[in-house]
């Protein structure tokens, strides 16, 4: 396959068509296709859910403004919209940690299934084969996670897990950016057994995080291909949101139908997030493969900033979650940097053809 390679000025100087970005006119159509979408389902929503999503939407408003602000992260970025809630529901909203991840994955279902949607009809550059070596494991990481880890998890250690994994992702994003201009793989320059074999094994363990919290299957794979296989942030984002959704619905689905641990309240919350998820997701998708590579970095970073003080502040840490939380995160920050320091994916290392 052809290995392309190019700095970063020069990726972002391509045309809109070929930095993934979409032309103006295919833009259109994509937005009219995706108020399409949202209004099959707001129908589907009324029709469904009657007087009961409207009375959702009205009392649990604090739900539909946390997703918006969520739905266009996770549409857009490689955090995912649970990247929003989960903090927000634990933190503020005082919401089991439990509900949350349930919440996550049934919101992002709708939300980043949208944004998908939108990838695809944009055409919007994604590394393709991740969806096979890291997806399909990442849905059987979701399912034995959520049968046999997260239920031996105390909450507060899904708490600050969330936080660990979010931080580890802010060491991964400033170690790739130490230099302003690098070179980036515009897809894996090399795919062999032992790239399929990491694929794998970092999809197998995303879902399993996105079981503890909702998400993770996207920012695993993320630090993975940016970190160590150098693949540009705007090739990477929408690949991860793409097998976010992957993951997200089959481990709705496992927690609806098999678990039957989908409370009440829960699905009083996605009555509410419905209606806004499936519009913002999408917009959320479109304005980022809009955005410089650099711009989507800053806002991770923004974002992961925001998420790791709220945590020191709000959430109360015994000594042995403190402890246990620093050593995860050291030990994560080291498999960052190793990633950061192979050799075998510099783009200069890659013979063109």
């Amino acid at each position: 396959m052809p290995r392309l390679r190019m700095t970063t000025p020069e990726l972002e100087a391509l045309p809109l068509s070929q930095a993934s970005t979409a032309p103006p006119r295919r833009a259109k159509r994509a937005i009219q296709f995706s108020l399409l979408v949202a209004l099959i389902v707001w129908i589907a929503w009324l029709v469904f859910g009657g007087r009961l999503a409207i009375h959702h939407l009205l009392v649990d408003w604090r739900v539909a403004l946390t997703m918006v602000f969520g739905s266009l992260v996770g549409g857009g970025t490689s955090e995912g919209g649970g990247a929003i809630a989960f903090p927000i529901f634990t933190k503020l909203l005082h919401i089991a940690p439990r509900d949350a991840r349930n919440f996550s994955l049934a919101i992002q279902s709708i939300g980043m299934g949208a944004a998908t949607v939108s990838i695809l009809y944009l055409r919007i550059p994604i590394e393709r084969r991740a969806w096979l070596y890291a997806g399909v494991p990442g849905i059987l990481g979701v399912a034995l996670g959520a049968v046999f880890v997260a239920p031996r998890i105390p909450p507060i250690f899904v708490r600050t897990s969330f936080t660990v994994l979010v931080s580890s992702m802010a060491v991964a994003l400033l170690l790739v950016n130490r230099e302003k201009d690098v070179l980036r793989n515009r897809a894996m320059p090399i795919f062999g057994p032992r790239e399929k074999m990491i694929l794998v094994l970092a999809g197998l363990l995303g879902g399993v995080v996105s079981a503890l919290v909702g998400t993770g299957e996207n920012s695993i794979v993320f630090m993975v291909m940016v970190l160590l296989f150098r693949v540009d942030e705007k090739i990477v984002t929408p690949t991860t949101v793409v097998l976010m959704t992957m993951v997200t619905i089959p481990g709705f689905l496992l927690h609806l139908f098999l678990l039957k641990d989908f409370s009440p309240a829960v699905m009083g919350y996605w009555l509410a997030a419905v209606p806004i998820a499936v519009v913002a997701a999408p917009l959320g998708a479109l304005i980022c493969s809009q955005m410089k590579r650099h711009s989507i970095v800053h806002l991770l970073l923004f974002l992961i900033a925001l998420e790791f003080i709220s945590t020191i502040v709000l959430v109360p840490l015994p000594p042995p979650v403190l402890w246990v939380s620093l050593a995860t995160l050291i030990i994560c920050g080291s498999i960052d940097f190793a990633m950061s320091r192979a050799r075998r994916y510099l783009p200069e290392n890659i013979p063109s053809s």
